[in-house]
């Protein structure tokens, strides 16, 4: 477990400070990650890449000549918000466009894809590259399913290195892609990681048994096999990925063994000879490989093997000189400090706002204040839930975003905004706090909810539920969900159409709202039958079996807390 801690809220916050810190050679601190603190030529493409915090040195150690230009961490295993996304890649942008890399992962996929769609109406040219190369995850004929795990560091490189040579935007996102195309990785955990202030792991490995195709964000194996001894472990890794072997291949490879954060160095070495021997017995050539720690899982025991197919270009970029806190290789690239800058940050404004408003908005502060309330209660529930087939955080996740969302509904209160400008600054906050899948989802629908109220109107039972249709689009939208694939939108469908068929009715909002709590409910607990089509549980839909989905579970409990406010304000 993790024990060197002050506030388990602000593990992830502190340690990027420290890590600014410590190599401020490298990097420099902005809000949400750090930027490159050596000067970058006007013109060139910016490698931006992130994901959740506890997979260091993934993704802040990667920043540095030759490889990334910033980086963008979210809380521990939780994606950063599209607000961070985007605030970091302003700063290193120099004009050449965006080649913005992630892991392929439920979360970062909606964060960085929103990011990416306000910073081109801005006129930034932005591509993304979802990095795909966990073999367990999903198979050959799906490969654009898999999630990533330590090919991150391959695929990066080689589009950091393309970048750092003055290629074209176009050019570094082919040779990224490519890249990613030709990467595998496979890994096995012997024991799971906790995440900081918690007493239990995420999982657990019997004593002797090991985890066959580990998750980096604390999911469990697809299966378990008893742990075996290195060179028989080394065949299996790379026999594995030996069957991904492409048509045509010349049989060099680069090749990353990777520590998981709890798996001694000299583990490792001992491994590699196994690795060594089978790469050869298999015809393959390793180029530079590298053994360490690379993407990690807080203190998970275990290790993973990736191999990229390399040719001609992709070994040229490879090999190329880097030097990064992480990864140092080649001869020393020239740099100078960059220029100073500062973050501006201005004081949020409202518009004007009737009294009529200006009490709704109260009104929808307190009911925000509940729904934290009950949140943070139900934390460590939610968490199990959740941890049943993915990362155990939505507890965690929930209970930080809803808490944002009432203290910036409360400040909105008191700068005078009225209802819609109270439940969109609240929307705003959830989603910047919390990060990961639920953190946006949630942000979105209650952004989009606001766009049918007014800060003039009062507040009506049809404009409320006008805003529950369109909060429910905004996300069957954007997050690709629908029912059917156990997620929220299984008990968030249900909700929406009998508020609106009540509404519609005349019925009054109290109990029009009570029927679509009770709706999404029923719904939430028959999530329990379903298997997961989207997102981490995927590939664990035998442990999902018999449980119903966190989110959806979380999203009925919402739903009944406001019930039991709008009829009993006080």
């Amino acid at each position: 477990m993790t024990c060197i801690l002050n506030n388990a809220e602000d593990f992830a916050t502190t340690a990027m400070a420290g890590f600014a810190s410590i190599y401020a050679r490298s990097v420099r601190p902005v809000t949400g990650g750090v930027v490159r603190s050596t000067a970058t030529p006007e013109g060139k493409v910016a490698v931006v890449v992130g994901g959740g915090s506890g997979h260091y040195p993934a993704f802040a150690g990667f920043v540095g000549p030759g490889l990334a230009d910033a980086a963008i961490a979210g809380d521990v295993f939780a994606s950063p918000s599209a607000h961070s996304v985007a605030h970091v890649c302003r700063h290193a942008h120099r004009g050449g466009g965006i080649l913005l890399g992630f892991g392929n992962y439920a979360g970062d996929v909606l964060n960085f894809g929103l990011a990416a769609e306000r910073l081109m109406s801005e006129g930034i040219d932005v591509r993304i590259l979802p990095v795909t190369d966990d073999v367990a995850s999903a198979p050959a004929d799906k490969a654009s399913q898999r999630r990533g795990v330590a090919g991150d560091l391959v695929v990066f490189k080689i589009a950091g290195a393309a970048a750092e040579a003055g290629k074209t935007l176009d050019e570094v996102e082919r040779i990224a892609r490519l890249a990613n195309k030709r990467t595998v990785s496979f890994g096995v955990a012997f024991t799971g990681c906790t995440l900081p202030g918690s007493k239990e792991p995420l999982f657990t490995v019997p004593a002797q048994r090991m985890g066959i195709g580990l998750g980096i964000h604390g999911e469990p194996g697809i299966s378990e096999d008893d742990i075996r001894p290195a060179d028989e472990l080394a065949v299996t890794l790379v026999e594995r990925l030996a069957m991904e072997k492409p048509a045509g291949s010349n049989g060099r490879v680069a090749v990353v063994l990777n520590g998981l954060g709890c798996t001694k160095y000299e583990e490792l070495f001992v491994l590699w000879t196994g690795v060594e021997a089978a790469l050869k017995k298999a015809g393959l050539t390793a180029v530079q490989p590298e053994v360490g720690e690379f993407v990690t899982s807080l203190d998970m025991a275990g290790c993973s093997l990736t191999l990229t197919w390399l040719d001609d270009e992709l070994e040229q970029y490879w090999c190329a000189p880097c030097d990064t806190p992480v990864l140092r290789r080649g001869a020393i690239i020239p740099t100078q400090p960059a220029p100073a800058f500062s973050e501006e940050k201005g004081t949020v404004t409202f518009g004007p706002a009737s009294a009529q408003s200006k009490a709704d908005g109260k009104c929808v502060a307190g009911v925000l204040g509940a729904i934290a309330k009950a949140l943070r209660e139900a934390e460590a529930e939610l968490g199990r839930i959740d941890a049943l087939a993915g990362d155990g955080d939505h507890g965690q996740g929930m209970t930080r975003g809803s808490a944002a969302a009432a203290e910036a509904a409360e400040q909105a209160v008191a700068a005078g905004a009225g209802a819609a400008s109270v439940l969109s600054a609240a929307g705003d906050a959830w989603a910047d706090r919390a990060g990961g899948t639920s953190g946006a989802l949630w942000g979105l629908a209650l952004r989009t909810w606001s766009g049918a109220l007014s800060d003039e109107a009062p507040l009506t039972a049809e404009a409320i539920a006008k805003g529950a249709q369109a909060g429910y689009d905004a996300i069957t939208r954007l997050g690709r969900a629908r029912v059917g694939d156990k997620t929220l939108v299984d008990a968030f469908d249900p909700f929406v159409a009998t508020l609106c068929a009540e509404v519609s009715k005349g019925r009054p909002l109290a109990a029009s709202w009570a029927d679509a709590a009770q709706a999404a409910t029923k719904a939430a607990e028959a999530t329990a039958q379903l298997t997961p089509k989207l997102g981490r549980a995927r590939s664990h839909t035998a442990r999902s079996l018999g449980h119903p989905d966190a989110g959806a579970v979380s999203l009925a409990l919402c739903a009944r807390v406001v019930a039991t406010k709008i009829a009993d304000p006080s």
